[in-house]
């Protein structure tokens, strides 16, 4: 065709297209003509932005069959290519929602348990390890959740060397073993509780959980942050439940057995997730340790201000979980609410953690995180502050569910839309590992305030938590605005 020649439209496909599309168009449907794909101003908010849009297929797990066809045009254009076989994520299909499944299964087993320790540390105080502080009682949750954190990148590492076909049973035993062996702990040997619900157990859900998340990124794109609330909603689940079960268990069949029935719940659980979990990709090396974390990732400004932000909000976060139960029981002894104030503040955080997967396209991820723990430690001091009356109690664990859920579930999204594809796992890891320090430092701390269990102390951690995640998030909102200066962006 001639330079600066007038081009005559027709029906006859080009010579050096049908070189390069042939075979796809012999697969695919043929589609009319439409106007050039602008981006909306949300497209930032996507997992990985800067893809290009992918063609529609019917059955989204056959997806890969048409990125095969392209590669292997590729290659015929280009013989000294390499074939390769791609795992384009297929964002729905059978497999894909059985996955989310089983996930949602192993982490209400495992931070879903986690999340429910406000129960053991009200019973712990009240009956089981009374001859303890309250501060040294919340440390057994708080190493729980801290080596849950510190081993979230090793654990990502481990998922790609040997996948979930094995790693996921591996996970189950141990976590069930734990749980067995909790169940024969004695009343005021507190280095029980210790090696087995804050050790072991850890150690176990560690390498279920977080390749749990990962494996989201392997079959969702467009559709993760859905798919990550779906899961972090069973954690939340499980939050709900074991306090519940607690509650009503222990006074009829002991701690013990308590603790032995739900360990066949967790048993069950791995069971089928074992039988839904479908591996996508091959597994690979395991790479070595200096690349497990990428710590250069804290010279970025925003990646540095989001760490610092996560910190101190994740400082804060779990105060509520842990004490709220505690602080009503204080005010209000005898009250029949004060069981189920630890699992109402579970079930309104699924709204919190599923919400951010609808909504954060339009409104953006980094926007959404800021406000929501603006909002949280807003509520901190508008309503737990201010009066510690049931109808009070009630409103703030209802609100705060909300307000505080979408920051579990958006740490992924964030790092990953900052941080370059084959570097998101190491900065997720080293950002979980730079949370770790505060996850075994808030809650023991928020604990040296009500070693006397007084209305004034209880203020006083309310107090401290709640400045805790105002600073959150202002470093929250600076790592925002170092994303993107324009005030109303959606990013």
């Amino acid at each position: 065709m001639p330079y600066g020649g007038h081009v005559q439209m027709s029906s006859t496909p080009l010579a050096s297209s049908s070189t390069l599309h042939a075979d796809l168009e012999d697969h695919l449907p043929a589609r009319t003509s439409r106007p050039p794909f602008t981006p909306l101003a949300s497209s930032d908010t996507l997992i990985h932005h800067d893809e290009p849009q992918q063609n529609k297929v019917s059955d989204p797990e056959k997806y890969h069959d048409v990125e095969a066809l392209k590669t292997s045009n590729r290659n015929r254009a280009d013989p000294t290519a390499t074939l390769e076989v791609p795992y384009t994520p297929p964002d729905g299909g059978f497999k894909a929602w059985s996955t989310v499944l089983g996930a949602s299964l192993v982490a209400f087993t495992t931070f879903g348990f986690s999340n429910g320790y406000g129960a053991f540390s009200d019973f712990y105080n009240a009956e089981y390890l009374t001859h303890f502080s309250p501060t040294l009682i919340s440390m057994i949750g708080a190493l729980q959740v801290f080596m849950l954190y510190i081993f979230a990148g090793v654990s990502g590492a481990v998922f790609d060397a040997i996948g979930p076909r094995y790693l996921i049973p591996s996970s189950g035993i141990i976590v069930v073993l734990s749980l067995l062996l909790l169940s024969f702990t004695q009343p005021q040997k507190i280095y029980q509780q210790f090696l087995c619900q804050s050790v072991l157990f850890s150690i176990g859900a560690t390498f279920g959980f977080f390749p749990a998340v990962a494996l989201m990124s392997h079959w969702f794109k467009m559709k993760m942050p859905y798919a990550v609330g779906c899961l972090v909603s069973g954690a939340s689940l499980g939050g709900i439940i074991f306090p519940i079960m607690l509650n009503n268990l222990i006074p009829r069949i002991g701690f013990g057995w308590t603790i032995r029935v739900i360990a066949l719940i967790s048993l069950l659980c791995y069971l089928v997730a074992i039988l839904t979990i479908y591996p996508r990709r091959p597994t690979k090396p395991l790479p070595k340790f200096t690349k497990l974390l990428d710590f250069a990732g804290f010279k970025d400004p925003c990646y540095l201000f989001l760490a610092l932000g996560s910190w101190f909000a994740v400082f804060s976060i779990w105060n509520p979980f842990f004490y709220v139960g505690l602080s009503a029981k204080m005010a209000n002894p005898g009250s029949p609410l004060n069981e189920y104030y630890l699992a109402i503040l579970c079930a309104t955080s699924i709204v919190g953690r599923v919400s951010p997967g609808l909504i954060a396209f339009r409104v953006g991820r980094f926007n959404l995180m800021w406000m929501s723990t603006f909002l949280s430690a807003a509520l901190i001091f508008a309503l737990w502050y201010t009066s510690f009356a049931e109808a009070n109690l009630v409103t703030f664990v209802v609100l705060y569910g909300i307000a505080a859920g979408p920051f579990f579930t958006l740490i992924p999204p964030c790092v990953a839309s900052i941080s370059p594809i084959d570097k998101v796992g190491a900065r997720l890891g080293s950002i979980y590992a730079f949370m770790a320090s505060a996850c075994l430092a808030g809650t023991p701390i928020g604990g040296m305030f009500i070693r006397t269990q007084t209305e004034a102390n209880f203020k006083h951690l309310i107090l401290f938590s709640g400045l805790m995640a105002f600073v959150g998030a202002a470093l929250l909102f600076a790592s925002r605005m170092l994303r993107d200066r324009r005030m109303f962006a959606i990013v």
